[in-house]
């Protein structure tokens, strides 16, 4: 073996040191300019070499004169004596090597602290914000929501980690929302699965979490894998994170739930969507209402104690508010009740669940209010028949829609899924859903194509879906796939001169107003529908269960129906009456819905209104529809 000497222990050591960084750089000029100053110093004060015509030097002065000509190269020029001249030639030669150095250490270790900024790696400080991890389509909308929400909040902020450079997240997020409001947002990149990137973004002050689906072929196990360095960090708050979560496939949402426990919130991506496209397509304009629920514009869901209704039933408390729309109870065990019984009595600590403008305008009412028993109509009851529906379109929400159709239709009902894709006959065979109630038929079409259409003969079939091609396309060919086949089934109801049942599938909500000329009955934006959801459940921890319950076949669900069912329309009428005839059926009136809205529609509602003042009379028009939360 080589023996090893004290100059490779040196070198070793002076090596270690110099990979320290900019710091241990600038330590070593430190320590020569202190060397050559005391040198010339003391070799000043030794000699007594001092200019002519002056005293010769103390050390002191000696080392004084060497570090004015140390720092500054032009001191020199007016000294005089050749000797005291050299000395000073030489302590200015090496203070040049040491600035140059010293200038050059100064900016190799500024550019390389901007590049550890531009990476987006140093440490969050805030408190009381929002963290998002992961990126995707969906984060402008949640953004968006997020800044309408935050509009009352002092100094709000949002925190962004994904892996992606913090410079692209900033000019996307920048080009992309117009209007940031009081909001601010500071991108980090990182691996939202690691534990020491995850604790970059600060999740121990956090208010509110949102993992969104990320985009690749992995995506709900990256975001268990998030979920589960956040809730299992040993250095984690005592207090509980509200974490919402996007998952795409049901499968996955138990072990998401296990790794969760009572902090997560989960948004089912696949079923939330396609148990709304079932609805809509079954009743027009109900997506409008979910829309109307879910965003921050407007009037949402709220879930409060309301000590003043503690002992009254629940049917009474519902007619206890005048802007606000009472629909169900969270127990002290945390379960959500839509609709409950109206004689349901109302304990103590129990959460009233409430749809609302804003939290302040959640009130008792004061005054006293009336009622018209005269025009409220006995119960209608009709019986349903099977009906046809036709699917054009296939992407992997479409077994899930076929199987939430079949719980809803009546027996001999048909469903034939006509799509432009290969496997598409042996994927419909493999289906399961309901089969006493519904059959099943396939068939591989250009539905883009006029001819193609028209042999399936689609004014025949009573609703009429159209999903996008978003697992062979990305989002604005698949959105311009399904925007000629509207167009295609607009030439056909005209050529039929009958109207057509239609519900579309849009990806990005962008092409939402450009659909509007297709004249579909009504659209469902898949990434908007998402991204409001998830905001949602960030601000309100009982949201996905509500939503749950909303949208569950077995539990209390939205439909709109005939404002003649329940009351007559020869004369306006306020909505307490409309309440009182809802409830008599064991129902909760949440607004109606016009089809000759008059006046403006500054939100695109399409005739919706939710949460009317109930003092406020209306005259109703046969064609109109009440939004009813009813078990059937």
């Amino acid at each position: 073996m080589k023996t090893i000497t004290w100059r490779d222990r040196l070198r070793y050591q002076f090596d270690k040191s110099m990979a320290a960084g900019p710091i241990a750089l600038i330590g070593w000029l430190t320590v020569i300019s202190l060397v050559v100053i005391v040198i010339a110093g003391l070799f000043l004060a030794i000699t007594g070499i001092a200019q002519e015509g002056a005293e010769p030097v103390s050390f002191i002065e000696g080392a004084w004169e060497s570090l004015m000509r140390t720092m500054d190269a032009g001191a020199m020029g007016g000294d005089v004596g050749w000797g005291f001249r050299g000395v000073s030639l030489f302590v200015t030669v090496a203070g040049i090597f040491v600035f140059s150095a010293l200038i050059g250490v100064l900016s190799s270790g500024l550019d390389e602290k901007l590049d550890e900024l531009r990476k987006g790696r140093s440490h969050v400080l805030e408190k009381d914000h929002t963290i998002i991890f992961n990126w995707s389509p969906s984060i402008f909308d949640v953004i968006s929501e997020l800044v309408i929400a935050n509009q009352s909040r002092r100094n709000p902020r949002i925190v962004i980690m994904a892996s992606k450079d913090k410079v692209e997240m900033e000019d996307e997020i920048a080009d992309k929302i117009e209007d940031l409001g009081n909001t601010r947002i500071i991108c980090r990149s990182g691996d939202p699965t690691d534990l020491y990137d995850v604790n970059i973004v600060n999740p121990q002050a956090s208010r509110s979490i949102i993992v969104l689906s990320p985009e690749s072929d992995y995506a709900d196990s990256q975001v268990i894998k998030t979920v589960l360095a956040l809730v299992n960090d040993p250095g984690r708050r005592k207090e509980p994170y509200q974490i919402a979560a996007e998952i795409r496939d049901a499968k996955n949402a138990e072990v998401a739930r296990i790794v969760g426990g009572g902090e997560l919130q989960l948004v089912l991506a696949d079923e939330l969507i396609s148990r709304i496209v079932v609805s809509s397509s079954r009743q027009a304009g109900l997506s409008a209402v979910y829309t109307e629920l879910l965003d921050f514009d407007g009037s949402e869901i709220y879930t409060v104690e309301q000590p003043a209704l503690v002992g009254k039933s629940f049917g009474h408390a519902v007619m206890a508010y005048e802007t606000s729309t009472l629909i169900g109870l969270c127990d002290n065990d945390g379960v959500v009740h839509l609709n409950p019984p109206t004689n349901r009595i109302i304990l103590a600590g129990e959460r009233a669940i409430l749809i609302a403008e804003d939290d302040a305008t959640i009130k008792l009412r004061t005054g006293d209010f009336e009622v018209d028993r005269d025009i409220v109509r006995p119960r209608v009851h009709r019986e349903p028949g099977p009906e046809r529906t036709l699917l054009l379109g296939w992407n992997r929400r479409g077994p899930i829609i076929t199987q939430e159709l079949s719980r809803y239709v009546s027996p001999g009902s048909e469903l034939l899924i006509a799509a432009n894709t290969p496997d598409l006959e042996t994927e419909v065979a493999g289906l399961t859903y309901l089969q006493e109630n519904l059959t099943v038929r396939s068939a591989v079409i250009d539905t883009s194509n006029r001819a193609a259409l028209d042999a399936l003969d689609v004014p025949a079939y009573d609703h009429v879906l159209v999903l996008g091609y978003s697992d062979h396309m990305a989002a604005q060919p698949a959105d311009t796939a399904t925007l000629v086949t509207l167009l295609q089934l607009r030439k056909i109801a005209e050529a039929a001169n009958q109207h057509i049942g239609i519900v579309s599938e849009m990806i990005d909500v962008r092409n939402r107003n450009l659909a509007a000329v297709t004249r579909a009955d009504d659209f469902v934006v898949s990434n908007k529908l998402v991204s409001l959801m998830l905001a949602q459940a960030s601000e309100n921890d009982m949201m996905a269960q509500i939503f749950d319950e909303l949208l569950d076949e077995d539990g209390s669900e939205i439909y709109m129906r005939p404002v003649t069912d329940y009351i007559a329309i020869d004369r306006p009428v306020n909505f307490y009456t409309v309440n009182l005839a809802a409830l008599i059926r064991g129902e909760v009136a949440l607004g109606y819905s016009r089809a000759n809205a008059p006046g403006h529609d500054p939100r695109n509602m399409g005739g919706v209104v939710v949460n009317p003042v109930k003092s406020d009379k209306i005259a109703f028009d046969p064609t109109d529809r009440l939004i009813i939360l009813a078990r059937e």
